[in-house]
């Protein structure tokens, strides 16, 4: 320090004692000043995040569903459960936009353009042809599959099921990948079984891949398969007759498509022409059918509500990984099978998750 630096220092030192000699409220007088600024600097800090909180708190995400069949009350009630376990009521924080296609598959691009046209935060699929159609009308817009039916690597939906690496993210069903169990169980039902019908929509991808999944069991079966294509309403009661025309013992339903939109009709033609009939969903139960072998999808729509969740609040569908089902349920209708005068075997009987009586 050089003298005169210190010269310079003391004289300061010295009236500032001067001051508050003079004015003995001055020192206090500016500490109080002081605090003020700093609570004040403090509650800008504080409030502004809770404003923009507030802000986040009060936006209404909307959302949109895009599913090829008519409404499945189950499975969108799960996905609404899943919503509102996480704190989202329809009408006041979040907007659902429902497009069903009715098993016409050609209006789901027209409606996933909607559902981008409505720039909504994210879009939830059921089924492969939904998610198709979505990933053909948005790169941006983040897609959830709710219970894709076939394999979504195949189809360039994604990357790999561990890390996406698109907009596209969900649970899977594995539908198609079960399709051989459930020629398996049906020989198991019926030993002596030999001719079996396949019923199934040539425009779903998800019915395709069951198809070609059976053929593959059928021939280590040594069980012929006959292809039943259902591609208007007007055709079931023929397919059906084209089934006794073969002398068919069996019938696989597969649910994809226009087969979902005709459940109860196909129930009750199975019935009527005392066919037994496997079907590839726990939902073709509800109105009498013999037996089912699917994963737990309530599971799934429930989880589909965690991943819209997690991309709301800034996770991205390329880093979330594709879940497939754990669960799966064997469903037998004895009451059903009465009617049709079959008897099924205790083994099988021992092996379904759940039996009605």
């Amino acid at each position: 320090m050089n003298r005169k630096s210190g010269h310079i220092r003391a004289g300061l030192r010295r009236r500032v004692r001067a001051d508050a000699s003079a004015d003995p409220h001055a020192c206090s007088g500016h500490s109080t000043r002081r605090k003020f600024l700093l609570i004040a600097i403090g509650l800008c800090t504080f409030t502004a995040p809770l404003g923009s909180f507030a802000q986040q708190q009060g936006k209404v995400y909307r959302i949109g569903y895009l599913s090829p069949r008519a409404g499945i009350e189950s499975q969108e009630e799960a996905f609404r459960l899943g919503l509102r376990e996480l704190g989202y009521l329809e009408g006041r924080n979040i907007v659902i936009e429902w497009r069903f296609a009715k098993g016409k598959a050609d209006l789901l691009p027209k409606f996933a353009a909607e559902l981008v046209h409505l720039k909504v935060d994210c879009i939830v699929t059921a089924g492969t042809n939904s998610t198709l159609a979505a990933k053909q009308a948005t790169n941006a817009i983040s897609i959830v599959m709710a219970n894709s039916d076939d394999d979504p690597v195949r189809h360039g939906l994604v990357v790999s099921l561990a890390r996406p690496g698109g907009n596209v993210t969900g649970f899977i069903n594995i539908g198609s990948e079960l399709a051989g169990k459930r020629l398996e169980l049906l020989k198991d039902t019926l030993p002596k079984v030999s001719r079996v019908a396949i019923l199934w929509d040539p425009d779903s991808q998800g019915g395709a891949g069951h198809v070609r999944e059976t053929e593959v069991t059928a021939r280590a079966l040594g069980v012929q398969l006959q292809s039943l294509e259902l591609r208007d309403a007007e055709g079931l009661e023929n397919a059906f007759r084209m089934a006794g025309k073969a002398r068919a013992e069996a019938l696989i339903v597969v649910g994809a498509g226009l087969v979902n939109v005709h459940q109860a009709r196909i129930v009750n033609l199975a019935a009527q022409t005392r066919l037994p009939a496997m079907y590839t969903g726990a939902v073709w139960m509800l109105t009498g059918g013999l037996m089912s072998y699917a994963a737990e999808t309530g599971e799934q729509y429930r989880g589909a509500a965690t991943y819209v969740d997690r991309i709301l609040k800034g996770a991205k569908p390329a880093d979330l990984p594709v879940v497939q089902p754990t669960k799966f349920v064997l469903i037998i209708n004895l009451k059903t099978a009465k009617q049709i005068g079959l008897t099924i075997p205790p083994s099988v009987l021992a092996r379904a998750d759940r039996v009605i009586e």
